[in-house]
């Protein structure tokens, strides 16, 4: 069976990576996109955890490695940055709805049972549970064509 996850395994081919070209010349985009109306700890966490997700669902997101003069290694970081927006409620569940329908974008999201559970089972039963249509969602990834994201994200501002 195929999900929308499955489906979202998008990304940079091995000759489309280059790591010297500036953020606005790579042709494609990452926002993440979180509920304003979060309290500061949730709203990162709520970023944090689309994010790494979306780092495993797309080819080519990290960089390489940065070695530092004493030697020390440190993580690849997104090459081509992450912009992190804010929305409403409201807006967030339509930017998703929208994001999904649109070709060659990888949709990430965390649904609001996420937060409201501690236990993966728990929440895997809730979300179970919920009809698509009366999902909430505390924050959207989206990753695909910069001229498709910057159209879904058009009038978001940054997260505050």
């Amino acid at each position: 069976m195929s999900t929308d996850v499955e489906e979202a395994r998008i990304g940079f081919t091995p000759d489309e990576i280059d790591q010297s070209a500036s953020t606005r010349d790579v042709p494609f985009k990452w926002v993440v996109v979180v509920d304003q109306s979060l309290p500061a700890g949730r709203a990162v966490n709520a970023a944090v955890c689309v994010a790494g997700a979306t780092t495993q669902r797309t080819v080519g997101l990290l960089g390489e490695d940065a070695v530092d003069a004493d030697a020390s290694t440190h993580p690849g970081l997104p090459w081509i940055g992450c912009t992190v927006l804010g929305a409403t409620a409201q807006r967030l569940t339509d930017l998703r709805r929208q994001a999904v329908a649109q070709p060659g974008v990888a949709v990430i999201d965390m649904p609001t049972q996420a937060q409201h559970t501690r236990v993966y089972d728990d929440y895997l039963y809730a979300v179970g549970n919920s009809r698509g249509a009366d999902m909430s969602y505390c924050a959207v990834s989206l990753f695909g064509p910069r001229r498709i994201i910057d159209k879904l994200v058009k009038g978001l501002s940054l997260l505050p």
